[in-house]
This record gives C-alpha cells, sequence and structure tokens, in this order.
C-alpha cells in the first residue's frame, strides 16, 4: 500500500453518528417538542432534530479529523521529518519583507483614527490595555512561574489612585501615570512579601485573596473610595490644555496607547534578555537549583511581582481616564481571569504570542456580536479548539542557547576514554 494512501475512515464515521444521536437524544425534550400553553397543542419540531443530529455529526467528525492530524504530527517531530523544518524555512524567508511590513504596519496605525468610527477606535483601545496588562502579567507568570489570579488588584489601584487623586487635588492625567505605576509596584512588593515561601496552588490562593480584599475594601471603605457609587467625573487626559471633544479624545487616547504598547514591548524584553530575566527563567524552572547557584530568590521575585504590578497601575490611569468613572465592579476576578487567558493563550513567555492572544480574546467577541446570543458560545468554542491543538500557545517562546567556544591554543580537559 503506498505510503500516503489512507483508508476510508468508517470506523470514524461509525463514531460520530453514534455521538449524533446521542446528542438528537439529549436535546429532544427541548429542541423538538414545544407546548403551547394557550392553545393547549403539542408543536412537533423535527426540523430542530435533523439540524442537531447533522450539526453533531460533523463537529464530530471534524473533531476527530483534526486530532488524527495532530496525532501524526506528533508522530512527525518525534521521527525528526522534515515537515517543521520545511514550516520554518518558509518563515525565515519572509524576513526580508520585515522592514516594507512594519512601515505598512505604521501608516495603518497613523491613519486607524481617523479611517474607523469611534466605537472602533474605543474597541481597539481597550484591546491595546489588554496588550499592556498581559504582558505584565506576562513577567509574574510566563517569565517567572509565579501563578497570580489578583492580578486586577493592582489595576484597581491605579484606577483608584487616579481618580481620587483627581477628585480630591484636581491631579491630572500626565501627573497621575507614573504615580499609578508607583503604587502599582508598591502593592506588588507588598503582596510578594507574605507569598515569599509559597508556590504552585498556595501562591494562586493567596493572590487571589489579594485581589478580593483589594476589591471588598473599595466597595465597603465609603470614607475612602465612596462604596459601590464610586467615583465620577474623572479627568480625560489634557493635551496643552486644549478641551477636546469625545472623538478627538479617543484618537488621543489612541496614539498614547500605542506609544504605551512600544515601551512596554521594548522594556519587558530588555528585562527578559537581562540578568533579571534570566534568573526570572531560572525560578521557573527549578526554585531549589535556582537558589543553589547563588540566586537571590527573595529579590528576583519581589523584583517581578513589582514590574508586573507597575504596568498595571499605569493602565489603570488610562482605564479611569477613559471612561471617567470608576466603581469596584470593574475589577472583578473575571478580569484576572481573562488577562491570565491571555497570557496562557498567546504563550509562555512570549512577547509576540501575549500581543496576537489580547487582540483576539478583546476583538472576537465584539465582531461576533452578528451572532447575537450564539457569539459567546462559539468565542468559547473557538478557545477550547486553540488550547487543545496549541496547547503551548499560539507562539512558543524559543528557548536561548548560548554557545562559549573554546580559546584558540587551550587543550580540550575531556579524558581519552570520555565517549563524549
Amino acid at each position: 500500500m503506498p505510503r500516503d494512501h489512507h483508508p476510508f475512515p468508517w470506523a470514524e464515521i461509525k463514531r460520530s453518528l453514534l455521538v449524533s444521536l446521542w446528542f438528537m437524544f439529549l436535546t429532544f425534550p427541548v429542541m423538538v417538542i414545544r407546548v403551547n400553553t394557550v392553545e393547549r397543542t403539542v408543536e412537533w419540531r423535527w426540523n430542530n432534530m435533523v439540524l442537531v443530529g447533522a450539526g453533531s455529526f460533523a463537529l464530530s467528525f471534524v473533531w476527530r479529523w483534526l486530532m488524527a492530524r495532530r496525532e501524526a504530527g506528533r508522530v512527525r517531530a518525534e521521527r525528526g521529518e522534515q515537515g517543521a523544518e520545511t514550516w520554518t524555512m518558509r518563515i525565515q524567508g519572509l524576513r526580508e519583507l520585515r522592514l516594507p511590513g512594519l512601515l505598512a504596519g505604521a501608516l495603518f496605525i497613523a491613519a486607524f483614527p481617523f479611517i474607523f468610527s469611534t466605537y472602533q477606535v474605543n474597541i481597539m483601545i481597550t484591546a491595546l490595555m489588554y496588550v499592556v496588562l498581559g504582558l505584565g502579567l506576562n513577567i509574574v507568570v510566563g517569565v517567572a512561574g509565579l501563578l497570580d489570579l489578583g492580578y486586577v488588584a493592582f489595576y484597581a489601584v491605579g484606577a483608584y489612585g487616579y481618580a481620587l487623586l483627581n477628585h480630591h487635588y484636581g491631579l491630572g492625567f500626565w501627573a497621575a501615570l507614573p504615580l499609578g505605576a508607583a503604587l502599582g509596584a508598591v502593592f506588588g512588593i507588598l503582596l510578594g512579601f507574605p507569598v515569599l515561601r509559597l508556590r504552585g496552588d498556595y501562591l494562586a490562593i493567596v493572590t487571589l485573596g489579594f485581589g478580593e480584599i483589594i476589591r471588598l475594601i473599595l466597595e465597603n471603605w465609603n470614607a475612602f473610595s465612596f462604596g459601590p457609587s464610586g467615583i465620577a467625573h474623572i479627568d480625560r487626559p489634557g493635551l496643552f490644555g486644549l478641551n477636546l471633544d469625545l472623538d478627538w479624545t479617543m484618537k488621543y487616547l489612541f496614539f498614547i496607547m500605542i506609544a504605551l504598547v512600544l515601551f512596554t514591548v521594548f522594556v519587558v524584553d530588555r528585562l527578559q534578555n537581562s540578568r533579571i530575566g534570566r534568573a526570572w527563567l531560572a525560578l521557573r524552572e527549578d526554585e531549589l537549583a535556582c537558589q543553589a547557584m547563588g540566586i537571590d530568590k527573595t529579590r528576583t521575585k519581589l523584583t517581578a511581582f513589582a514590574l508586573g504590578a507597575t504596568w498595571a497601575g499605569m493602565i489603570g490611569v488610562v482605564f479611569a481616564a477613559k471612561t471617567t468613572f470608576v466603581n469596584p465592579a470593574s475589577f472583578t476576578f473575571m478580569e484576572s481571569a481573562i488577562i491570565l487567558s491571555i497570557v496562557v493563550l498567546g504563550g509562555m513567555g512570549s512577547i509576540l504570542g501575549v500581543i496576537i492572544a489580547a487582540f483576539v480574546l478583546m476583538l472576537l467577541p465584539e465582531y461576533l456580536r452578528a451572532f447575537s446570543e450564539y457569539r459567546m458560545l462559539l468565542f468559547g468554542a473557538s478557545m477550547v479548539l486553540v488550547m487543545v491543538f496549541r496547547p503551548q500557545g499560539l507562539i512558543t517562546r524559543v528557548r536561548r542557547r548560548y554557545e562559549y567556544p573554546l580559546p584558540q591554543g587551550l587543550p580540550d580537559r575531556r579524558g581519552a576514554d570520555d565517549p563524549a
């Protein structure tokens, strides 16, 4: 039999038929029978049963086909066949298009707020905010390996810091932006100290509790945070004293967020390639070995928490300026879960992967609004498919290798009986 010939998958068709029959049986009372209580009649919707059966059969068959392709790809990779190398060579062949691509991207970004509506610009600002939040959490979770489920607390600290300073002292956006980053760093250190000896699930539980404590304080301390009512009439970013309307304010915020994203990407990339970045990676791989090699575990963890929280505090200021209103309902655990999903979906430690995942998670639900109540179902199904077939993330971070050649003239110290 030729190598590329595959027998007709009768077994897979049989399994998919059984799945469709099972779904038809389960959904029969809901999808087929409809009781009209006014006229006291029963309506039989057999077309729904046909749709359920056909849809479940098609989805089951496609799922099994994709799983078979995934398994075949894994086997080819273990055998060292040329498929992965060919794909890598194709990607490397596109490097010559990097400069034209960057120029085209820069032109598109510059023209975006003037081409699209204010609604589209507002959505893109939100996506850019989550890009920065994802890159900040990527330092803590993706690079240092510290599972933080209370990251939204630093986001809330930055937002409420600007809201309170603006409400009581009239402090502007540009003065509050570095203060929000500093407040986030301080609270990151305050969280880091109690969890220095924790790891894994215990660390996740403590950070989750920290995020809930911050939210409950903001919700119940009326004299300080105005309670559930929140703080309104927060000033938007100023531009040399000009009074901008909503349309131009959104354009202005868009370019501010572009600048913050570029700044964040540059800083995070330099941090990952620095000495502290290598210490974070060592901490993630093996904490005991990291400490045995002389790395200060306390300072490394505190630095990760502080730097990760810095970006959350900064974006909290942007959020308060964008919405001109903050209340505790904006900083629930769901926000932390979304940001963590961005990091996991994009790829742990991957900057480009986090950026792509943030756009996917933020823009996909908005552009699926045409499907009405089914949009979240489609969104969840797409996330399941991605995590099943790309468990390592959309873009895996390539592990750096450092090779130190022997100086010329230095004899090889390996023994003659060394098999290497």
